[in-house]
């Protein structure tokens, strides 16, 4: 399952990987109460739709806390501070594993998807939020305090001092946050404030596309921003291949883009690393929750 902040989404799949039943609903917003029961709900239609009780992995917005086992960093802010995994355990009757849900995607991808033989994978997520997660020879990488990956709450590198810095607020605490400039919400706001105009992120790419003038200086100041966050992580991790996720994965001219502008900022004199699109789309962070769970467990 996929707990995202807009829609909740469940995948029953086999052991070899197919999919047995796949659903989708409108996920409630500020009510953590009515989430658990959203998907406790999908849980059990899902399961009668395959004809077979499974085991549960979820993607969430956020982590777990290493502290005290409940929610913490998460842009779904209800659910911040709550004991999901036992709320989710105690309303289904059976063991949940919970993960991030930019972690579940980079484990998708790099199991069976882009990365899939890569030995460092690195799945960013671009959608409500901007989260990632790491792979390393196959294996998840949590890290020692559980957010690994996150870089979305770095602030942009090489900020420029009148546009950029301190930058937007962040629900975090904090300003300028890589999270506030590649979020889809992000990617509106620079367009606001380039033109004057509301758009949302949808629109703003398929106006580039169509040639509009503004719409393609928006798209191109995202590309060089999100060029700054991902050589960031190269300089760092050095993956081999990094797999974009979330709505804003599914423009095309990033692939090109980005690392067309990225070179400026890694420090490197020759760039191996592949930008790639993911290879299961819009289902790979469910799928990568379901791998939580190995075959056969």
């Amino acid at each position: 399952m996929d707990l995202g902040g807009t829609k909740i989404e469940a995948v029953a799949l086999r052991d070899d990987g197919t999919v047995a039943a796949r659903q989708r609903i409108v996920s409630p917003r500020d009510d953590y109460a009515a989430t658990l029961e959203a998907v406790g709900g999908l849980i059990e239609a899902i399961e009668q739709e395959a004809g077979a009780r499974g085991r549960v992995g979820v993607g969430i917005p956020g982590a777990l806390s290493l502290v005290h086992g409940r929610v913490k960093n998460a842009n779904s802010t209800w659910l911040i501070g709550r004991p999901l995994g036992e709320d989710l355990e105690r309303r289904l009757s059976r063991p949940v594993r919970l993960a991030n849900d930019a972690n579940c995607f980079a484990l998708s991808e790099a199991s069976d998807g882009a990365g899939a033989g890569a030995s460092v994978v690195f799945g960013v997520i671009v959608g409500t939020g901007t989260g990632g997660g790491l792979v390393v020879e196959g294996k998840l990488v949590t890290g020692a305090n559980g957010i690994a990956g996150e870089w979305g709450h770095n602030p942009l590198p090489w900020p420029r001092p009148e546009e950029e810095w301190p930058g937007p607020p962040c629900y975090c605490g904090r300003t300028g946050c890589i999270e506030t400039f590649l979020s889809g919400p992000g990617l509106a706001l620079a367009h606001r404030a380039l033109t004057g105009k509301e758009l949302d992120a949808s629109a703003i790419s398929a106006r580039a596309e169509a040639g509009d003038p503004e719409a393609e200086r928006t798209l191109a100041l995202y590309a060089d921003r999100m060029a700054r966050g991902l050589a960031m992580v190269m300089n760092v991790v050095d993956p081999d291949v990094i797999v974009l996720g979330g709505g804003l994965s599914q423009i095309t001219s990033l692939y090109k883009r980005v690392p067309a502008a990225w070179g400026r900022y890694v420090f490197s004199d020759r760039i191996d690393t592949r930008l790639l699109p993911p290879a299961h789309g819009d289902a790979s962070g469910v799928r990568g929750a379901a791998w939580l769970w190995a075959p056969g467990e």
